[in-house]
This record gives C-alpha cells, sequence and structure tokens, in this order.
C-alpha cells in the first residue's frame, strides 16, 4: 500500500475494460478513491464486484454525448466531493478493412468515441480539476497514434488525433494547473486485441499475434498493469512538471 493518491478522485472511462481494471488496482493501493465509467452496466458491475472495494463507484455512459460527460463529473463530485484525476481511457477498435473499403458510418462511429469522446472530457475535466486547485488528465492513445497501421485505418486516425487534442488541451489548461499526457502501448493483452487480429488474419488469428511480438524487441505485448504504472506516474505529484508530453510503453516497438 502507498499514498501517491491519497484522497485523490479519478475519474476512468472505458473502466470495465482491461486497463481500466488495472488502473483501478493499482490506483486503489495508492490511497485513490474512483469513479468508473463505461457503456456497458452489467461490465461495470462486474468490475465492481471483482474490485469489491468501498473507495470504487460506478457510473454508465455514453462518452460521444457531452451530458454523459458532464453527468459523470457530477457524479464523482456528489459521491466523492470532487475530482482530481481524469483518465480518457474508453476507445474502440472498429472494424478490420483498407481503407477504400472501410464503411463510412463505422469511421464515423470509431472517431466518435475514440476522438469526440476524448475532447467532451477534456471540455468537462478541465473546469472541475480546476476547482480543486489543479490536476491531471491522462489520454489513452496507441502506438498506432506515432506510426501508420494498415487496415485500421480509423482507429490509427483517432490515436492520432488525440496526441494534438492533447497538445492543445496542455496548453489551455496549464493556467489552471491541470496537466495533459497521452499513454501510447504497444498492442495490450486484451479484448481488443484478440479482435483485431481475428481481423488482420481471419481464421488464424494467432499469426498475427507471433508476427506483432516478434517486432516487439522485448518479445511480447503489454500488460494492463504495464500501462497502468506509466498512468500512475502522470497522475501523481511525481509528474507535476510533466505536460503535454507522449508516453511510449511499448516494449521497443518504435524504436
Amino acid at each position: 500500500m502507498g499514498d501517491r493518491l491519497s484522497d485523490r478522485v479519478v475519474v476512468v472511462t472505458g473502466g470495465a475494460g482491461a486497463i481500466g481494471k488495472a488502473v483501478a488496482r493499482r490506483f486503489l493501493k495508492e490511497g485513490a478513491q474512483l469513479l468508473l465509467v463505461d457503456h456497458d452496466e452489467a461490465a461495470l458491475a462486474a468490475a465492481a464486484n471483482e474490485l469489491d472495494s468501498g473507495a470504487i463507484a460506478t457510473f454508465a455512459a455514453d462518452v460521444t454525448r457531452s451530458e454523459d460527460n458532464q453527468a459523470m463529473f457530477a457524479a464523482a463530485i456528489e459521491r466523492f466531493g470532487g475530482v482530481d484525476v481524469f483518465l480518457a481511457n474508453a476507445g474502440i477498435e472498429g472494424r478490420v478493412a483498407p481503407l477504400t473499403d472501410y464503411d463510412e458510418d463505422e469511421f464515423e462511429r470509431v472517431l466518435a468515441v475514440n476522438v469526440k469522446g476524448v475532447f467532451l472530457g477534456i471540455k468537462h475535466a478541465v473546469p472541475v480539476l480546476a476547482n480543486r486547485g489543479g490536476g491531471s488528465i491522462v489520454i489513452t492513445s496507441s502506438v498506432a497514434g506515432l506510426q501508420g497501421t494498415a487496415g485500421v485505418g480509423a482507429y490509427t486516425t483517432s490515436k492520432h488525433a488525440v496526441i494534438g487534442l492533447m497538445r492543445t488541451a496542455a496548453l489551455e489548461a496549464a493556467p489552471h494547473k491541470v496537466r495533459v499526457n497521452t499513454v501510447n502501448p504497444a498492442p495490450v493483452y486484451g479484448r481488443m486485441m484478440e479482435s483485431l487480429e481475428a481481423g488482420l488474419t481471419p481464421g488464424d488469428a494467432t499469426a498475427t499475434r507471433s508476427a506483432l511480438e516478434s517486432r516487439i524487441p522485448l518479445g511480447r505485448y503489454a500488460e494492463a498493469d504495464d500501462i497502468a504504472s506509466i498512468m500512475l506516474f502522470l497522475a501523481s505529484d511525481d509528474a507535476r512538471y510533466v505536460t503535454g508530453s507522449v508516453y511510449v510503453s511499448d516494449g521497443g516497438l518504435t524504436a
């Protein structure tokens, strides 16, 4: 047990996913209180049951709706008294297809969750964090935000876009003592990568995993806990002079 986040209130979107739950486990050990947000109420209930802590609350929301973003911060304030850290972690991968075959509605859906959702989260988070004297916003991007990836054009576009959002937000939020950074993971073991693997090599998902892992100098995908460790640093006072930065956690993939 530590105290790096003692009495800090943290809102996490995508809270029922692998990274969201890993963040919750890690942050709880450091004294945080957390509101986990997700669109899937059943998955949220399962996550809360798994984490089994009185310092966890849940809120079902659609991050693409402004009113839902506003409501989730209001819920955190009502339950815990304020918000100090916002993790914009909700995201979807979309289908795997070349750009020439990509469905327009699907492209818009991916950008709505992965980009508009981050924009709306920042829009409503900054005043709330500023009201507490400052805080930290951490955005989940990806190594796909640093390079091109054939077949996942919508996802790749979205993860590039949130880096631009982050840099703008970091400049605008600095006078309010709100820091904004991205974390850019390599592939992470879990549902999203299983979906992408199946789409990239239908009928032989293990081929994609083997090929990708062979390109990573450390020889494996990231564990969700690896990403939670970087997020803990950025959420804490250890990163009090860090804003506007891209934190890559990729096992050397982009070296």
